[in-house]
């Protein structure tokens, strides 16, 4: 549609001063002969003004106008939180009838966008109806903003992008109930780390208005898949938990609280928290039973950990020898044995036996001490020399209960390469070791040893084999502790560069952190690890076959899933899913969990329908809010800038008005031809008119 404009436009022929000066100077002469009562005056004065109009030469500007359409946004919710209730039915009828509506008016464009929750894998901040709403207008100049119509429950969590947007108005229909009340559990403040062996703190709140503050709420617990303990908690109150940290890596822990008495959904009566276990500082003891080229060996390795604290001892003389030498001055200090293998004993995450024999040094009650506390827990490390194979060997204490080789008498001297054996291979300390042996018969290439310490009856796995496959290098589990046995002291021939060397100072740091409980050197585990919309699982296994992995959804839906063998005591499989959420994994033998997506979504954080979020911002641009529960879908009108915007039953939208100009036509007002006319015309006749 076209619509044309008219407007006078001025370009004078000489100065404006110019055209003012004269047409004063008419004035004055006019008025002093209307003074005399001149005849034809009225001619005179006509003359005068079309001859001042000549010279300001009038122009007619005709504008061709072409309307701009108005826009308004109709911004849809369909976030989680509007599938509760009869939320999604009152949505979907509210916009058919809203589209239908603004389908009938003119000079009007709808731009409708779509809320949605953040998919699996993504960042998901709740419910952003602002930034779709500001998006949705980042192309349009305000000038042309009829107005915002929201259908949303009131749960927006980025409201604030609303404000200053427009001051067109904008109109709110909530979908929920007035008065809506339920139950959720808040986790307040969670740690994400936390010390092995220490507790964190977890701050929660059992948020129920339908429930008075103070009254007991049951929370349960459950950590890594176990059941724990039922907490009774306050409602309404925050209320702190402290959670032990057992284990280095992940830890997590799942709450929950029973529905309470009004309920919209269960879905935020549950939290789950992951907290990292670290350790702190790992406290190594080290005893070396007599100097030997080794032993800087093992100082320099475990020196070199930034997370290791070591404490080493070396026994450079033995109590029975006798040489005169004052007691004062057998060491620099004196050994502390009660401290050491009795009060802090248990403070250290790993000990080391470098060389070392019974000398009348540590008491069998000492040895004793450290054979329980590695039943308890604890970890042991045995780099036996020739003297193990004697009868002063730590065989014959108590200790010997624990060590999985026991010897045979014999020490062989021959040179050898040390072999990653078929075990070995499946096992992550010893696995894909640079210089390894490729197969069964293929021999390494690192340098050779030229002394091992012959065993038998051995308990545990063997990963490494030196002469005619004699088990070289023994970890095994005891009780609830680990210990590691290397039959030969000449692993420092390695880290001489001896034939090219070899990697010593792997072995050493993986053999010290499996000891250690380090998860990534679990011989026999089930992990999986979430990457976006799919799991990736991951079975090791020091055993030929791998039985299937049964996963349990949020939904509680199970699914068997096959793994395939990618490497020697590996096996890998990648399941894609469709919702967030825990999920439990077992083989029968291993669990495990891995939360996909957020695991407390904050889309339910709070789901009561409410219009504290957008009604302020409705009334300051005059809009409205209306619950579409009890008012149903309002009609719609258009009004005028300043206008009221709602009423009872109906809502309206600015109609700005807006255009572009298509076109423009100049036509002089007062043409030169017309305009000497005129002027001669009313001249004669004022000359006339004074004739007679």
């Amino acid at each position: 549609m076209i619509a044309d404009s008219l407007s006078v436009s001025f370009a004078p022929l000489v100065p404006w001063a110019l055209v003012i000066g004269l047409g004063i100077l008419a004035l004055l002469v006019l008025a002093l002969g209307w003074i005399r009562g001149a005849n034809g005056i009225v001619w005179r004065t006509a003359a005068l003004a079309v001859l001042t109009l000549a010279l300001a030469n009038p122009t007619l500007i005709a504008e061709r106008r072409e309307p701009r359409e108005d826009v308004v946004v109709l911004a849809v919710d369909r976030t989680t939180s509007q599938s509760i209730g009869e939320r999604t039915e009152r949505t979907d009828a509210a916009v058919s009838a809203l589209e239908e509506r603004l389908a009938r008016l003119t000079g009007l464009r709808v731009k409708q966008v779509t809320v949605r929750d953040g998919g699996i894998g993504e960042t998901t901040e709740g419910t952003r109806l602002g930034a779709a709403v500001r998006e949705a207008l980042s192309d349009v100049p305000e000038a042309r903003v009829a107005g915002v119509i929201a259908v949303t429950d009131g749960q927006v969590h980025d409201s604030e992008r609303l404000t200053g947007l427009t001051d067109a108005p904008l109109h709110v229909l909530l979908t929920g109930d007035q008065g809506e009340q339920d139950r959720r559990l808040r986790v307040v403040q969670a740690p994400s780390f936390g010390m092995v062996g220490k507790t964190v703190t977890l701050t929660v709140e059992v948020v129920d208005p339908a429930t008075p503050q103070g009254e007991p709420v049951t929370l349960r617990l459950s950590i890594d898949g176990e059941p724990g303990p039922d907490l009774p908690i306050p409602a309404n109150t925050r209320h702190e938990i402290e959670l032990p940290i057992d284990h280095a890596g992940q830890t997590v822990v799942e709450l929950s609280v029973e529905p309470g008495p009004a309920e919209l959904t269960l879905e935020n009566n549950r939290a789950v928290v992951g907290v990292g276990g670290v350790r702190d500082r790992l406290r190594v003891l080290l005893v070396s039973g007599a100097p030997h080229a080794g032993e800087r060996t093992w100082r320099d390795i475990l020196k070199s950990d930034p997370s290791v604290d070591l404490v080493h001892f070396t026994i450079l003389r033995p109590p029975e020898k006798q040489d005169g030498t004052p007691i004062r001055e057998l060491s620099l200090i004196a050994f502390p044995f009660r401290e050491l293998f009795e009060l802090k004993l248990n403070e250290f995450d790993l000990i080391i036996f470098d060389r070392y024999r019974r000398r009348g040094v540590l008491p069998r009650l000492y040895l004793k001490n450290i054979a329980d506390y590695v039943r308890d827990g604890g970890a042991l490390l045995e780099a036996s020399g020739p003297t193990f194979a004697g009868r002063l060997s730590l065989a014959r204490t108590p200790l010997g209960e624990v060590l999985p080789v026991n010897p045979t008498g014999g020490v062989i001297e021959q040179g050898f390469r040390p072999k990653v054996t078929d075990i070995g291979q499946r096992h992550p300390v010893t696995s894909a070791l640079a210089g390894a042996n490729a197969g069964p018969t293929t021999e390494p290439v690192w340098g050779r040893w030229f002394r091992q310490i012959d065993g038998q009856g051995t308990n545990g796995n063997a990963v490494m084999s030196g002469v005619g496959g004699r088990p070289l290098l023994v970890l095994d589990r005891v009780g609830e502790g680990r210990v590691a046995h290397l039959l030969s002291d000449q692993i420092w021939l390695w880290s001489r560069g001896f034939e090219g060397g070899g990697p010593q100072a792997e072995v050493l740091r993986r053999t010290a952190h499996w000891l250690m409980e380090e998860p990534d050197l679990e011989e026999d585990d089930l992990r999986a690890i979430s990457r976006g919309r799919s799991i990736e699982i991951e079975r090791r296994t020091l055993g030929d076959t791998v039985p299937p992995v049964r996963v349990t959804g949020p939904d509680g839906s199970e699914v068997s899933v096959e793994l395939e063998v990618t490497q020697p005591g590996r096996a890998r499989a990648t399941l894609d899913v469709d919702r967030p959420g825990l999920y439990r994994l077992s083989d029968g033998e291993q669990d495990a969990l891995v939360a996909v997506g957020a695991l407390n979504p904050v889309e339910f954080t709070d789901v009561a329908t409410t219009d504290a979020h957008l009604g302020p911002m409705a009334e300051a641009t005059g809009g409205s809010v209306t619950w579409v529960s009890e008012a149903g879908t309002p009609s719609l009108r258009r009004v005028s800038p300043g206008r009221t915007a709602s009423g009872r039953g109906w809502i309206g939208l600015r109609e700005n008005g807006d255009y572009v100009v298509a076109g423009v036509s100049l036509l002089p007002a007062l043409p030169a031809g017309l305009a000497l006319v005129l002027v001669l015309g009313t001249l004669v006749l004022a000359w006339r008119r004074e004739g007679d």
